[in-house]
């Protein structure tokens, strides 16, 4: 029976997770190294893919070069199986606690001396890694394509884009670069649904921001022109699209709530001479100034 082994790490400067899928035996086991956890946003992505491959029954090793980053790994785990358990088994707290310790069996860690994160890591890992180890970037809006051709087995590249907050939400893109071979493909489309997801192909690499985020862009953007050209305020246009839309957060919120820099990020890799994907004078001096949203504490709002 085939089964896969899910490493992953960094790709470099773009704090993007990335994973490398392995057939060994038994059950799927996943191995991330948790480098760069200064990193709010990547933490947070870390930790909930942690918590997610584990509570579905997968074995999770926590690969880095030091034992604290480990230990704060598995306690922000905890604390988040803690309050899943406290709404999941309100009523019954002696299952809650049996939930959590069943999902932290399936974590161990490991200190690996001499790992290095550095801007060839792919390339580094396209040597050391079997020839049918299938590598994918977690990355929402860089090409595939680019990303691969750092190593030497473009067929075995693909990518599982994953939402925030991962354990809550459903969708799980898998982008098939042109490279991409149908057997990689299927191995991670397969590999979305063992994590209890719901994949969506992506046969466009070369379009940058795949579907979900390639449709945001514009939206957000013409969101915060009306608020420029005094069409609306933000909190009206915000209202108006989740009471006209049923949106849950409005397109003000929901950038303060990704970070203003990282939506700058995706949306500068969409742009093209279209439109709809210029920039915007108040996004760019939002994201100069530093009020990046909530992880600042202020964007469009301010967050306590």
């Amino acid at each position: 029976m085939t089964e896969c082994l899910f490493l992953g790490g960094l790709y470099p400067e773009l704090h993007f997770p990335v994973f490398l899928i392995e057939v060994v035996t038994e059950r799927v086991a996943v191995y991330i190294t948790t480098t760069d956890f200064d990193n709010d946003i990547v933490r947070l992505i870390h930790f909930f893919i942690f918590q997610v491959a584990a509570s579905t029954g997968h074995s999770v090793v926590l690969v880095d070069t030091s034992e604290d980053i480990l230990k704060k790994c598995t306690k922000g785990i905890e604390a988040s199986l803690k309050r899943v358990a406290k709404k999941k088994f309100a009523e019954k707290p002696e299952d809650g606690e049996a939930f959590i310790q069943k999902v932290l069996k399936n974590i161990s860690t490991t200190i690996v001396e001499n790992l290095k994160v550095k801007q060839d890591q792919f390339g580094a890992l396209d040597k050391a890694a079997p020839e049918h180890t299938i590598f994918a970037s977690n990355t929402s809006s860089l090409p595939i394509a680019d990303i691969a051709s750092s190593t030497a087995r473009l067929d075995c590249f693909g990518s599982l884009h994953f939402f925030n907050p991962v354990p809550m939400m459903k969708l799980v893109e898998v982008i098939k670069a042109p490279a991409t071979s149908q057997q990689t493909f299927d191995a991670l489309l397969e590999f979305s649904k063992a994590l209890g997801k719901h994949p969506v192909s992506c046969k466009m690499s070369d379009t940058p921001g795949f579907i979900v985020n390639r449709l945001l862009g514009p939206y957000m953007l013409e969101a915060v022109r009306l608020h420029e050209r005094g069409h609306g305020s933000k909190e009206d246009i915000d209202l108006a699209m989740k009471l006209g839309a049923g949106y849950p957060m409005g397109p003000f919120e929901l950038l303060d709530y990704v970070g203003l820099d990282t939506s700058k990020f995706i949306i500068d890799g969409e742009r093209t001479p279209i439109t709809p994907f210029a920039p915007s004078p108040l996004l760019d001096k939002l994201v100069a100034e530093g009020k990046l949203g909530k992880k600042t504490g202020e964007g469009f709002y301010k967050h306590k």
